[in-house]
């Protein structure tokens, strides 16, 4: 009985409706944060496990990410997609929960970190020559990869969530492309 319509996404669950609930967040409507909450809590869940193997630290992760929405969302600005901006917020609370655990680390040694952040890459590309060639990457570069390519940061969000200068990243990525387009030849 029902109708395929022109419109590919469900009555409200587009991106507008997103932004809309954003608002009323912003305006102190709990059932908006509910809703926004219930839409998409799972996949930030799912893609923060492939990130940490810990469900404390990804569940802490979630909470803080919904606080620091009922808090920002007044200051929202839609330029991009709503889950974009979940994703941005969530990973960083994600980072600020593994910072918290394990004592900071120089970026020679920050393998650690450049695995939480790496391992959707390789699971993702599975056994491709894409993939086998992101493996093969210094971690430094995997990681400042792996923020850009995936998560969609800026530079300078990368260079944030990183804790290394804007620059570092812009040389990082640069190495990491040319490396990856000599062993894709």
């Amino acid at each position: 009985m029902s109708t395929v319509t022109a419109d590919p996404a469900p009555a409200g669950t587009g991106p507008n409706d997103d932004v809309d609930l954003v608002r009323r967040v912003g305006a102190g409507d709990r059932d908006a944060l509910a809703a926004l909450y219930e839409r998409h809590a799972g996949w930030i869940t799912v893609r923060l496990s492939r990130r940490s193997h810990d469900p404390e630290l990804v569940d802490t992760a979630l909470q803080d990410t919904f606080l620091a929405v009922w808090k920002q969302a007044s200051d929202y600005r839609p330029s991009g997609e709503v889950g974009a901006w979940l994703w941005t917020i969530a990973v960083r609370r994600l980072i600020d929960q593994l910072r918290r655990r394990r004592p900071p680390q120089p970026i020679a040694d920050a393998a650690p970190l450049a695995e939480v952040i790496t391992h959707e890459i390789p699971l993702a590309l599975g056994h491709t020559d894409l993939g086998a060639a992101f493996a093969a990457l210094d971690p430094e570069l995997q990681a400042v990869l792996a923020a850009t390519a995936l998560d969609g940061l800026t530079n300078a969000e990368a260079a944030s969530l990183l804790d290394i200068p804007v620059g570092t990243v812009k040389s990082r990525l640069s190495r990491a492309r040319q490396i990856l387009k000599e062993v894709l030849r």
